[in-house]
């Protein structure tokens, strides 16, 4: 089975925040060198034919069917989420930030698009994964909040109901997970309409943040055989090899990133102590200009 690496992103972003213009701090050139992969344009999530969303019937009132007349373009959504979140965004997040925005402003305004709790669990596990670490706890909720208001959705939502999956999970094994299909409760009605829409009997489309979703629901549930992703797919009639490649997209950007972060750290601290060091020379100067100084003036 395909592994999620719990990475943490350490805080290395806390002396990036720019204070000029709205992308903050600019990463080196060495560190973008280091890792193309996380800086290159449309790297993460990108692929046209996984830019499909899970979207049961039974969802919220934020499920939408777009139109020509009402659908915002991508520059309208990003400039909405500038517009609520005015604050610079350290570089090593900003730049994934706005790549995500992209893809999940594509997922959000297809015609077929409904909200899905499934995928609303992988976006906050995406989001929180790669915000790990963010210099200021309230700004990454804000940052958060923003981000979903700007696709004109409930951030709130997306927060309750991933967490109302999580508290599921934590109380399944193996065997329950994959039974719900004969058992009742809110969310096997969730995962009920998941595997009829996705069998044929509606609409149904796949994200990598619904592999995500999936991939978290067993992660909560202490569930490590990979025989299980295998029957729980299964159960909800969507591609277990579609997952699997997803999910190793999903850990290899993630230790990109930590990669990243540890290389602008070591830059930052490289950086500092240069600073440290002229500013220890500085002083010593002075303190040889003023002693010379009173030297020259007792012997007047």
């Amino acid at each position: 089975m395909a592994a999620i690496s719990s990475l943490s992103l350490s805080s290395v972003g806390q002396q990036a925040a720019g204070r000029g213009g709205r992308p903050g701090f600019r990463f080196p050139e060495c560190v973008a060198a280091a890792c193309p992969d996380v800086f290159r344009p449309r790297s993460l999530f990108c692929a046209p034919d996984l830019l499909r969303v899970a979207m049961p019937a039974s969802s919220s009132r934020f499920r939408c069917m777009a139109t020509a007349s009402d659908t915002p373009t991508v520059a309208e959504t990003k400039k909405g989420f500038l517009k609520s979140y005015k604050k610079p965004i350290p570089s090593v997040y900003n730049t994934v930030l706005q790549e995500l925005i992209v893809q999940q402003h594509l997922m959000r305004y297809k015609k077929t698009y409904k909200y899905d709790a499934v995928f609303a669990l992988g976006f906050v596990t995406v989001y929180d994964q790669l915000m790990e670490g963010y210099p200021s706890n309230e700004d990454r909720d804000l940052i958060f909040k923003a981000y979903i208001e700007a696709l004109k959705e409930d951030p709130e939502q997306y927060r309750n109901d991933a967490q109302k999956l999580e508290e599921w999970a934590r109380s399944q094994n193996a065997a329950s997970l994959v039974e719900f299909p004969s058992r009742e409760g809110e969310v096997e009605a969730i995962l009920k309409d998941i595997s009829d829409r996705a069998g044929g009997k509606g609409s149904f489309s796949y994200s990598r943040f619904f592999a995500v979703g999936l991939f978290r629901l067993l992660e909560l549930a202490n569930v490590t055989e990979p025989s299980v992703l295998e029957k729980l797919c299964g159960a909800l009639n969507v591609s277990k090899r579609s997952v699997d490649r997803d999910l190793d997209v999903y850990r290899n950007l993630l230790s990109k990133l930590v990669q990243a972060k540890e290389l602008l750290k070591e830059y930052v601290e490289r950086e500092k102590k240069k600073r440290d060091e002229r500013s220890e020379s500085q002083k010593a100067n002075e303190a040889v200009k003023q002693c010379t100084g009173e030297f020259q003036y007792a012997e007047r």
